[in-house]
């Protein structure tokens, strides 16, 4: 089985951005970026889409969700300024149920949840920096452990 952890894909400029920051949608870039991992994701078992409250995390997710039949679930685990603990939490707890899983979320939650994975042990691929609309996939065994994080870049 295998969880995947996604960074949102490209949004544009907070600074740009009039309204609260958590409603700032994915941008015409983003859009394409997230119809990429869509594609990327089509043949792939997927059982849950889970997401940040950001609408940018979910419309990243949303196509591949739509594509398994799924909904993107909200999980305030994967919210911006969300703990390392909190987060890796839940992808332990994901593990356990071996349900291979997608998890939209940002650039500051997704380097802290692999931070404390590779202290549980997991090797972390992690010379590739997190750039927008890129993810890492955890490779897990049948009884829920975690081995590795690979990064992966599917953007157009």
């Amino acid at each position: 089985m295998t969880i995947y952890l996604v960074r949102h894909a490209h949004a544009g400029s907070r600074s740009q951005w009039d309204g609260a920051d958590a409603e700032r949608p994915l941008s015409a870039k983003g859009r394409g970026q997230a119809d990429a991992l869509r594609a990327r994701f089509a043949d792939v078992p997927v059982g849950r889409v889970l997401s940040s409250r950001a609408v940018r995390c979910q419309q990243t997710v949303g196509p591949l969700a739509r594509t398994h039949g799924l909904d993107v679930e909200v999980d305030e685990a994967l919210t911006e300024g969300a703990s390392a603990t909190a987060t890796t939490t839940l992808v332990w707890e994901l593990a356990a149920a071996g349900t291979d899983a997608v998890l939209s979320s940002h650039g500051d939650v997704i380097p802290s949840t692999l931070w404390a994975l590779a202290g549980d042990g997991v090797a972390v691929d992690d010379s590739h920096g997190l750039p927008k609309g890129t993810y890492y996939e955890l490779a897990v065994t049948p009884d829920g452990a975690i081995t590795q994080a690979t990064f992966v870049d599917p953007r157009p």
